[in-house]
């Protein structure tokens, strides 16, 4: 299977409204995928809001930044997705799958509306709208490419 690479939210929804979400299975890495597309959500959010606990400014500056340049390079994200964002709060254990994907598609919304400034990312530091829309683009199909691939 080939793996997704989604780099804006145009290919994102597009590939999301494509996949075949009742043949996929229920929990992967210990989310469903309700869970997984409110994980997805709140990062965008984060975008605006700010990210709950950010990392060190030198880690931006060094690690994040070589992280975040490589998945450019390459086209695509991978990362631990298991893990929250530094505080960010657990999806809820029996979230519903169709009011996620509606906060997700929100979530998209303020984002192309929002005029910024923007929110340093927790782990790759200052972004600009691309970049911001890139990386959760590559975020959600990370998080998507691992139903696909059970």
């Amino acid at each position: 299977m080939s793996r997704l690479r989604w780099h804006d939210f145009d290919a994102a929804l597009t590939g999301l409204a494509a996949l075949p979400r009742s043949s996929l299975p229920a929990v992967v890495e210990g989310r469903t995928l309700a869970q997984a597309l409110l994980h997805c959500a709140q990062g965008i959010e984060y975008s605006m809001q700010g990210f709950p606990q950010p990392k060190p400014r030198w880690f931006q500056l060094s690690v994040g930044a070589l992280a975040f340049a490589v998945f450019r390079r390459r086209g695509w994200m991978s990362h631990d997705r298991r893990a929250p964002v530094p505080g960010e709060p657990p999806p809820p254990d029996h979230a519903d799958e169709a009011q996620a994907l509606a906060r997700l598609h929100s979530a998209i919304a303020a984002f192309r509306a929002w005029p910024g400034p923007w929110s340093p990312h927790f782990a790759y530091g200052a972004l600009d709208r691309a970049g911001h829309e890139q990386a959760h683009a590559m975020h959600l199909a990370d998080h998507l490419q691992a139903f696909l691939a059970e």
